[in-house]
């Protein structure tokens, strides 16, 4: 009796704290939507009319993101403050794509919404301006339904997505959410042409940003790294190259323990859904150890592809005729460097427009957002080497 008393008395504790913090949420949320109306109402009193003639600026603190809205109609934009200030966004509106341009050559926003039928300047101009002027901003068309088609078009020159008028209230926040995690997705998983000679731990993670080579280990053209040992083996694996521009890996298929393989002949293969990059040995010799451990968890790559995330272990047979072709140290750097550049101008050409506004974009998983032809082309140019 005494237990049950006392069981019923921690839920009902437990139930009283979530429903205090309930309450307390909503305050909150209340006192944060009052802040912003009343900053809705003080920004479109004042005059923006020396930095632009028809600017109207609403600032709110700590805001989700900063969007700038041209359009023609005053009654689209006022829809767009109205909706978007009360969320949380800082919005600066304007309704010419001359001031949009002047206006982001001197101010940062996240987002530039821009309306494709205007007088004097097209969204389709304002699209490839803003990209041209500053690729780092995400820009989003608005259209109407005759306009559809130019819009997607639009996605061609850089713009990420587009939103129909006339939209509901409910319509624009589900689509500025989802553009803003969208946003903030690309951007964790960009890179820096960046490489640096590391020194990790057995359990220490790859630098996120960049690519890391850790020193004292050889790197292949093709992508795969030898790291030697005393007794004349050498644990093998995919490089930071490969897990970063590969993106999600869901397995690995290992080579038979026993089999022969010389330099330059398939060793293993790494799979992602339905395709498979299939990757070749650095060094000849005996495979006598795959990692169980990796098969079991391939998401270990994600942490760091060396160290304890090796793939097999090769009893060398001619490392004294085969390590002159491999790189270590500064050299592989070098590779690193030169294949960078290579990836950025094969993206250029392949990367989907609305995937890499930017189409020389690096980022976690680069090839994984390709089709399969271009994702094939992409394995057989840097890994089948």
């Amino acid at each position: 009796m005494m237990i049950a008393m006392l069981f019923l008395s921690v839920i009902l504790f437990v139930l009283a704290d979530l429903g205090v913090r309930e309450l307390l949420r909503r305050a909150h949320e209340g006192r944060q939507r009052a802040e912003r109306a009343q900053a809705l109402t003080v920004g479109l009193r004042l005059d923006c009319t020396r930095e632009s003639k028809t600017l109207k600026r609403v600032e709110v603190q700590d805001p989700s993101a900063k969007i700038l809205c041209v359009d023609d109609e005053e009654v689209v934009l006022d829809s767009f403050r109205k909706i978007l200030v009360l969320d949380g966004y800082c919005v600066d509106t304007v309704q010419t794509g001359q001031e949009a341009l002047g206006l982001i050559q001197s101010h940062h926003y996240d987002f530039v919404f821009t309306d494709l039928k205007m007088p004097a300047m097209d969204g389709v101009d304002v699209v490839k301006s803003v990209k041209h002027l500053r690729p780092d901003m995400d820009v989003v068309v608005i259209t109407g339904f005759a306009t559809v088609e130019t819009a997607v078009d639009c996605m061609k020159h850089g713009a990420v997505d587009y939103v129909q008028k006339p939209f509901t209230e409910d319509e624009l926040l589900a689509f500025a959410k989802k553009a803003l995690i969208r946003r903030k997705d690309r951007i964790e998983r960009q890179l820096k042409p960046q490489v640096s000679i590391t020194h990790l731990s057995e359990g220490g993670r790859a630098r996120t940003g960049e690519f890391s080579i850790p020193g004292g280990v050889f790197v292949s053209a093709g992508h795969c790294w030898a790291s030697l040992a005393q007794d004349g083996t050498a644990r093998v694996g995919l490089d930071d190259f490969a897990r970063k521009l590969l993106g999600s890996i869901d397995g690995l298929e290992f080579p038979n323990v026993g089999m022969t393989v010389k330099a330059g002949q398939p060793l293993f293969s790494a799979r992602q859904k339905n395709r498979r990059a299939q990757f070749h040995s650095p060094i000849g010799g005996r495979v006598v150890k795959v990692n169980a451990a990796l098969g079991k968890d391939s998401g270990q790559l994600e942490s760091t592809p060396y160290q304890g995330s090796w793939v097999c272990v090769i009893e060398a047979g001619n490392l004294d005729g085969e390590l002159p072709a491999l790189k270590i140290g500064k050299a592989a750097v070098t590779l690193f460097e030169e294949d960078i550049e290579r990836v950025r101008a094969f993206l250029r050409t392949a990367a989907k427009p609305s995937d890499a506004p930017d189409g020389s974009e690096l980022c976690v998983g680069g090839f994984e957002r390709l089709d399969d032809a271009h994702w094939d082309l992409a394995v057989k140019e840097f890994f089948q080497r």
